[in-house]
Formats: C-alpha cells, structure tokens, sequence
C-alpha cells in the first residue's frame, strides 16, 4: 500500500473493502496512511477473508536455467565476438544441483514428487517421514559422497614428465575412449606430438585463439596412427585426436623384433617407433624440424617399404645380412621365388644415396659418436 498520499481524491485498498479518503486538492492534507486511517477513515471488515500467495517476481525467477547460463557464460554476447583475441579464460556450465536431492532435509519428510514417487501402486502418496535410523542412513550417505567429492576435487594428479619438464611432448593419455559399439583399445596407448596456439583470423569476430594437437596411438606391435584435433581448450583438443587416431591406423612390417642397434633418432620418432614396436633405427633430420610434416613423412616411408621377399624377387637376388656374432658369414634372409639372376646388378641401378661425410667418419671409426653420452627416457 502507499505511504504518502498526494494530489488523489480517493485511495482503494484491495482487502475486499474500500477506504476512502478525503484530500484537499490545493495540497496534501494527509501525509501518513497510519494517521488518515487513524482519523478520517472508517473501515468495514469483510466476513470472509480470502489468502492468496503471490511470488515476487524478478530477474532470477522470470528467465529459465538455460537463459541464465548463457548471460554468464557470454556465448552469444558482443563484447566476446569483437574481443580480438583478448578475452578471458573460458567459462564452463557447472552442475549447481550436484550432490544435493530437491526435497531432502534433515527431518525425513518425503514429498511426492520430489523425493518420492506420486504414484505407489496405483495410488497417489500423501506426504510421509522416515524413520530415525533410515534417516540417518540416508544423511551419512549424503555427508559421505560429499566428502569424496570434496578430496577428489583438491587431489592433484602428477603429470608424467614429457621430453622436457614442461613440454607435453612425450606425455601418455592412455588408450583411446570405447567405440560407438563397444569395441575397447585396451591394447592401445597414445602419446603427445605436439601441443600448439593457433589464430583465425575472421571479419566478423576477429582474431580467433584455437589449440592444435598432435597424437600417435600404437599398440607395440606393427599397428599406429596420428591425427590432429583442435578445440579452444588444450585437453578436449588432445581428446579429439586420440580417438581420431585410431581410425587411421597403419601396419609396419618388421623383421625379428630384436633390438642391436637401438634407437638413434629425433625425439619424435623415438616416440612414434616404440608406439609401433620398432626397437632399432637410426635416423638423421636435415632441414626443417616441423613435427606435423615430421610424422607424415615417417608414415609414409614405413608404409612403403618393401619387405625382404619382395625386394629379393624385384631384384632376382639373394637379401643376406651380417651379424656381428657370425662374423664374415651372411645369413640368408630372402630368396627369390623366380631363380637367382647370372649376370650382376647393373650400376644404374644401384641407388646413389647421399652419405654426410660426418657420419662415414663415425662408421669408420675416425671420429666419436655424439650419441654415446646421451641420456634416453625409457618409458
């Protein structure tokens, strides 16, 4: 109701009665409601009073949950689309009913239809009350989630340590999530590439940040693959291409998975090789160290190698190899299926492969290796 009463000739008060109240129009005589009512007015009370509860209405109550989330979270506000790549952390939609039951409380009562079934056996339910030992059943179970909760959320999980202390190359996200049909990859393990920044630039929101990553899934057994994922957080971009990798899997040949030589090699392939099961290469990067660009091409020479029985009938010889316990005498690896060649290779056809002069004198012994002090990760 009104607390000051000026310039009006009646005032109308909606308690199934009226009150009305002279005013004197050149000004106000009656400053007070109390003081009018309790001077000039005469009130009749209703014989029937009717209560109706009314909510008050207000920004919170008039929108939905969804409207709300996406003022806070400004998806579709101006402000973020023209940021230029200055804008905050992202923010998150967060469960704000998490460990809470709508209708629960210290005393036990049920409410139908929030924490109890309406219909029970055909027949609607009445408001009850557990117990005291149900009740406090259900209270410890509550106080007890929460406390897990709780602990869970304050645990800091170690990251394995990658190539360098904070690198994410090298770093382990496990095997990949379950198909759509419920195949597993338990098998499988994937590691982190390379984790990078990338911008778009667009007319209409400007400078867009994105997260790029690069992941190789393999089994240690002939089978791997890579792919590239990209999202606007780090860890759903590495997500995206972990299960992205797997459906692009390639198989190695390899021959008597022994190990001799060992791994000699950029740090990235050192991964991709024991992801494939590969356990002796040695090779040399010159020129430009793009890890993306990297990758593909070491897929690509692993795919297509020939294998020993292919190489001996493309070349009608025998593939021999040398081992260091049999000395002088080779070991026949391949034979061809169509009868050994009589005359001998032709020059033209011998590869001319470009040697680093640093590298013949390693292998001749006239200069040391600068492998011999460095130190690997063994995972």
């Amino acid at each position: 109701m009104a607390s000051w009463l000026c310039g009006s000739g009646a005032l109308r008060a909606a308690w199934r009665g009226c009150v009305s109240l002279p005013v004197n129009r050149s000004g106000c005589r009656y400053t007070n409601l109390a003081w009018a009512l309790q001077t000039r007015c005469y009130i009749s009370a209703p014989c029937s009073v009717t209560i109706q509860q009314c909510r008050q209405g207000s920004f919170f109550n008039k929108l939905t949950a969804d409207e709300l989330w996406r003022g806070v979270l400004a998806e579709t506000g101006a402000g973020a689309k023209k940021g230029r790549g200055k804008r905050t952390k992202k923010k998150f939609r967060r469960d704000l009913n998490r460990g809470q039951i709508v209708g629960e409380g210290r005393s036990g009562f049920l409410w139908p239809g929030l924490n109890a079934p309406v219909l029970k056996s055909g027949a609607v339910q009445t408001i009850g009350q557990r117990d005291k030992e149900e009740q406090e059943k259900v209270q410890s179970e509550i106080i007890r989630q929460r406390d897990e909760w709780e602990k869970r959320r304050k645990t800091k999980v170690k990251r394995e340590r990658g190539w360098t202390g904070r690198s994410w190359g090298g770093i382990s996200l496990g095997p990949p999530e379950p198909g759509p049909n419920g195949e597993t990859y338990e098998d499988f393990d994937s590691r982190v590439i390379e984790v990078k920044h990338v911008f778009n630039m667009t007319a209409k929101e400007g400078r867009r940040r994105s997260v790029s990553g690069l992941v190789v899934v393999g089994n240690g057994n002939g089978a791997a693959g890579f792919a590239v994922g990209k999202a606007s957080d780090k860890m759903t971009a590495l997500r995206k291409a972990k299960n992205r990798a797997i459906h692009y899997l390639h198989y190695v040949e390899r021959y008597e998975n022994h190990t001799r030589y060992g791994l000699h090699c950029h740090r990235a392939i050192i991964t991709i090789c024991k992801l494939i099961g590969i356990t002796d290469m040695y090779a040399k990067l010159s020129g430009s160290n793009n890890l993306l660009n990297l990758t593909r091409a070491l897929f690509r020479g692993l795919a297509k190698q020939e294998t020993h029985q292919a190489l001996a009938d493309k070349k009608s010889l025998y593939v021999v190899e040398f081992r260091e316990e049999c000395g002088p005498l080779p070991i026949v690896v391949a034979s061809p299926n169509g009868g050994v060649r009589k005359e001998p290779e032709p020059v033209e056809e011998v590869p001319d492969t470009k040697l680093e002069w640093s590298e013949v004198r390693v292998a001749q012994g006239m200069k040391r290796s600068s492998w011999t002090s460095v130190k690997r990760t063994v995972w």
